[in-house]
């Protein structure tokens, strides 16, 4: 998002993908109200939904005192409801149009092993980042640049390029993810079901539910000893319309776990170096807001960045330290609000001894805020736009006349 919004503008950007191709299973697939209006503000959104998806438009949690429901359709927003689109789709999408822009430049299966450093930082880190070096397909090459910005995810090498520290934050669980099919007659939207110590997560993905189920942190050996049959048992503790097919489950091939982490780095920036997303702030998979805050972070940073790119000249440090003074606020948030629901799930339903047969139960305090007027939008609210949300700056909305993309130059 945030090569295509520069590239839009005439801003020479290249894109470093360490993979091959955009397919990986069970990445984030949820685009929120948020991004979908920066869409709208650059003319992409209609053009986004054309592409298959489905729409979320609510989401049910099944507590043991009764439904507790999130409803997008409070937001005032064109769009009030969370798109889901496999993610490959949408950056597929997004680079295609970035493509169309002379001044964008992707390359695929380049891993970035170094960075490039010129003298000596005013901080006293070592030297201001002047770009990387990366091992490509073809052999080892560099690329030189006013400023580098790491998007490189919770597993960030750049992050340890840069010296960077984090502050970790503990986690008690982890999430494994499959697919079961869904049919006909089957509730639409997203589900969360708690029952006999066990939390699922059901997504609507058209003929197919993507469920998520919470294990306790690091007992996903001790799951797997005991065979598919145990994960199967897992579905149907919780979701018992759903046992007339978790037989299509036959092989641990088809469950990825996601190891949950949430922490934020002390200072997301050096000299000619800028960390955004969960590379800055690992988000955990708690609402599903981790990509809402990443473009979020993006679409800050080209704000940010369009002056002094456009002046030919490398953000300063206080333009660099001024994204993480906006958004460093509203990740706190954020992830504050899932390490309580965290500790609400380990507490309630993975502890030994938790009421987990009983299921979840929300705190009547809660229920009875969320039925008042107003308050009730503040839960779609946080999952749909996010805490202090960014619109693109209106010089960025107009884009250079679109042209076909020149071949692609190959760096020194």
């Amino acid at each position: 998002m945030l090569a295509l919004l520069l590239a839009r503008v005439g801003i020479p950007v290249t894109l470093l993908e360490e993979h091959r191709d955009f397919d990986r299973d069970f990445r984030g697939d949820t685009i929120h109200p948020a991004v979908m209006r920066n869409l709208q503000e650059i003319g992409l959104d209609r053009r986004l939904l054309k592409l298959s998806h489905t729409e979320l438009r609510t989401m049910t949690l099944g507590a043991a005192n009764g439904p507790l429901v999130v409803n997008f359709g409070l937001l005032k927003t064109p769009y009030p409801f969370i798109t889901l689109m496999p993610q490959k789709r949408f950056l597929e999408f997004v680079t295609g149009e970035a493509a169309r822009y002379a001044s964008f430049q992707l390359v695929m299966g380049a891993r970035v092993e170094a960075l490039i450093t010129d003298g000596n930082a005013s901080d006293g880190r070592a030297g201001v980042v002047r770009g990387v070096r990366y091992r490509g397909q073809d052999g080892w090459h560099e690329v030189r640049a006013l400023v580098t910005v790491g998007c490189d995810g919770r597993f960030s090498w750049l992050r340890r390029l840069g010296s960077f520290t984090a502050d970790a934050t503990s986690s008690e669980m982890d999430v494994l993810w499959f697919r079961l099919p869904r049919r006909m007659g089957d509730p639409q939207n997203a589900l969360a079901r708690v029952a006999n110590g066990h939390f699922l997560v059901l997504l609507d993905r058209d003929d197919q539910w993507q469920i998520a189920t919470v294990i306790a942190k690091g007992s996903y050996a001790q799951v797997r000893v005991q065979g598919i049959e145990t994960l199967r048992q897992f579905v149907v503790d919780a979701a018992p319309e759903l046992a007339d097919r978790v037989d299509a489950l036959t092989d641990w091939k088809q469950v990825a776990l996601l190891s949950i982490a949430s922490d934020r780095l002390r200072r997301w920036y050096r000299p000619g170096l800028l960390l955004i997303g969960d590379a800055a702030h690992t988000m955990s998979p708690v609402g599903g807001v981790g990509i809402n805050y990443a473009i979020q972070d993006a679409v800050l940073t080209a704000n940010t960045f369009y002056g002094p790119l456009r002046a030919g000249r490398a953000p300063t440090l206080d333009e660099l330290a001024s994204v993480q003074r906006r958004r460093a606020l509203p990740t706190r948030i954020i992830q504050a609000i899932q390490a309580q629901v965290q500790r609400l799930l380990v507490r309630q339903v993975l502890a030994p001894g938790a009421n987990g047969s009983g299921g979840l139960r929300v705190p009547e305090v809660a229920r009875l805020l969320l039925r008042t007027p107003g308050i009730r939008a503040l839960p779609p609210l946080l999952i749909g736009i996010g805490v202090r949300p960014v619109h693109v700056a209106p010089e960025l909305r107009t884009p250079v006349d679109e042209v076909a993309p020149s071949p692609p130059m190959a760096p020194d």
